[in-house]
């Protein structure tokens, strides 16, 4: 097996090395059905932990990328097998890369109109043989879903990637998953606005070094409660370890 399957304090973790990352996408592809990536953060694992949409969400993924340090850590002191860790834009490219040298699709949905026409324009210039077959940005009304819905599953691309602007996030293609036929769904808020130019990346020192949370709380002075679920993180990590059997 190319992935293994993890369970940190009850949630779902995949471990997979780079080298493997293209046999397993082109598996998934191979799969009949919706299929879904989730790049899943510190913040996320702890709201899958809660009885919920997302929770089913996040346990029903295909793949689930571990993009926070913290989550390797918390591998290494509960003693399991510490998965590795992605910066989710250069997973992205990567995956974009793998459909690419395979001639596939993609269908692009997020965002507003200037930067999906723009992220749409440069993603061509840079994957000549990747076919984008549709586009719908977001922020849409709520009268329109149908026909998005059914534009998608007309196309039935290799790829939707989802950016800002879907209300429901990861959310959006589980909900919906029995409406589609095939295509791997892949959310990734910041994609189209980096793809545009519109949004900075975070500086690959900074993600190295898991600093990437000071960058968002430079964005977003409120973002320094965040420090409070942290702190339960590390207790709940403490608890495992004394009296949950790994």
């Amino acid at each position: 097996m190319s992935i293994k399957r993890i369970s940190l304090i009850g949630v779902p973790v995949d471990v997979i090395q780079p080298e493997n990352l293209e046999s397993e996408v082109l598996e998934l592809l191979a799969k009949p059905g919706t299929k879904q990536i989730v790049f899943l953060s510190i913040w996320n694992l702890l709201k899958a932990r809660h009885k919920g949409l997302y929770s089913e969400c996040i346990n029903n993924a295909d793949l689930i990328i571990p993009i926070s340090k913290s989550i390797l850590k918390g591998a290494k002191f509960l003693k399991k097998d510490v998965p590795v860790r992605y910066n989710p834009f250069e997973a992205v490219i990567s995956i974009l890369s793998i459909l690419d040298s395979h001639y596939k699709t993609l269908y692009l949905f997020g965002s507003s109109k200037k930067t999906i026409n723009k992220a749409e324009k440069n993603i061509k210039d840079t994957f000549r043989n990747l076919r984008v077959i549709g586009r719908y940005g977001g922020y849409y009304p709520k009268s329109v879903e149908d026909d998005i819905v059914e534009a998608i599953y007309k196309a039935q691309p290799s790829l939707v990637l989802l950016s800002d602007g879907i209300k429901e996030k990861n959310c959006w293609p589980y909900k919906r998953r029995n409406r589609f036929s095939t295509s791997i769904f892949l959310y990734y808020k910041d994609a189209f606005g980096i793809f545009s130019e519109r949004v900075k990346r975070v500086k690959e020192s900074t993600f190295n070094k898991g600093h990437e949370i000071f960058v968002e709380v430079l964005h977003n002075p409120f973002k320094i409660f965040l420090l409070l679920p942290f702190l339960w993180y590390i207790i709940v990590l403490v608890w495992y370890r004394l009296f949950k059997k790994n």
